[in-house]
């Protein structure tokens, strides 16, 4: 099993290797988040790629201009493994291609626009953000809010005054090449090792589905990972909306459902999409570099009949 210990060793291995080799990596990563004024200021600009994850009807309706567009569910970012929906390809050569032919190579700022009605859209924004990380790649932000608060800005008659255009972009094909970072990718066994050995496992689902009152489709049984606490992705944002809260907000809730803010943690849902919005609070917003996310969750879990507990049972 790929541990914390052995990621953090390999980040502290490599800044090494820049260091005796005389190599300047990038002196920051993106800011994990940027707003509307951001994007408008950096509209043009050649080293950024908006990627716009809506549907394509309300994209070609209007989108940022320059913005390219992908489909979340068909466009390879997740595939089913087994049976098990939501995984990262395991060949994620097909995927490269895609992130190549949107316009991205490996010097892309790449910042990923979400419809931005609901902390599940915004689901859409931190998925894709946490497969960019998985594929190596750092420069990547997510508009807060996303493209509901670019709307959002509207005059007198209620018309959309920030920059829009209409239609299809076609970006120009560029070559994006893949570091995998596998100490991101853990499975069952991982999680069970992991549990076991003390790390806090982090439920994002609704309290019913965490509780065994209810189960999403996918997933053969009801209940938990056995010693999971829940913290609900829909607390992450404000009134479960599209703007993630402020950081000291986000801690105090943390705290209220009993979940440190460091230290070892396993995020899960039911396939990794709720998931990812608990995952990229906890590593990207509140800096708890030790948080990982499991990516087949309770529909890989059930599937391997690892061990469950219900807190209510449910006929």
């Amino acid at each position: 099993m790929k541990t914390i210990v052995n990621r953090i060793r390999a980040v502290m291995a490599s800044v090494a290797i820049m260091v005796i080799a005389g190599i300047a990596g990038p002196a920051l990563a993106a800011d994990p988040l940027v707003d509307v004024d951001w994007v408008k200021a950096n509209i043009g600009n050649e080293g950024v790629v908006f990627v716009d994850a809506r549907g394509k009807t309300d994209y070609l309706r209007g989108h940022i201009p320059g913005a390219v567009n992908t489909d979340y569910g068909k466009s390879g970012w997740r595939v089913a493994i087994d049976k098990v929906p939501g995984y990262l390809p395991e060949d994620t050569s097909a995927l490269a291609a895609h992130i190549g032919s949107l316009g991205i190579d490996n010097n892309s700022h790449v910042v990923l626009v979400a419809n931005g009605t609901s902390s599940s859209d915004m689901g859409t924004a931190t998925r894709m953000y946490w497969t960019f990380k998985v594929l190596g790649h750092d420069e990547v932000s997510i508009l807060n809010g996303g493209m509901a608060a670019y709307l959002s800005e509207v005059d007198g008659d209620k018309n959309p005054v920030n920059p829009l255009d209409k239609g299809n972009v076609e970006a120009d094909a560029k070559s994006f090449t893949v570091a995998l970072r596998e100490d991101m990718l853990i499975d069952a066994d991982d999680v069970q090792s992991l549990s076991d050995s003390g790390s806090m496992l982090v439920d994002h689902r609704p309290a019913d589905q965490y509780l065994g009152v209810n189960k999403a489709g996918p997933a053969k049984m009801a209940g938990t990972i056995p010693g999971a606490v829940n913290l609900p992705n829909t607390w992450m944002t404000d009134n479960a909306g599209g703007m993630f809260r402020d950081s000291e907000t986000l801690a105090k809730l943390y705290d209220a459902a009993g979940v440190p803010t460091s230290g070892d943690q396993v995020n899960f849902c039911n396939t990794g999409h709720w998931a990812s919005v608990g995952w990229f609070v906890s590593s990207e917003l509140l800096g708890n570099k030790q948080a990982v996310m499991y990516d087949g969750s309770m529909v890989d879990w059930t599937a391997k009949n690892m061990p469950m507990e219900s807190r209510i049972s449910v006929n």
